[in-house]
């Protein structure tokens, strides 16, 4: 997971299903991950 940027597209190593961010999420780690993007966690904005 990058600590300093956005991933909006990311393809599913298994099933090759590109994932990409829910409507109002900044990243695909913030609508599928367990925890938000390391620049959400330190208050910033995660595509700046």
């Amino acid at each position: 997971m990058p600590t300093d940027a956005c991933q909006w597209f990311y393809e599913c190593t298994n099933c090759h299903t590109l994932l990409k961010p829910k409507p109002g999420d900044c990243c695909v780690y913030c609508s599928f991950g367990t925890v938000p993007c390391p620049p959400i966690q330190a208050g910033q904005s995660c595509c700046g």
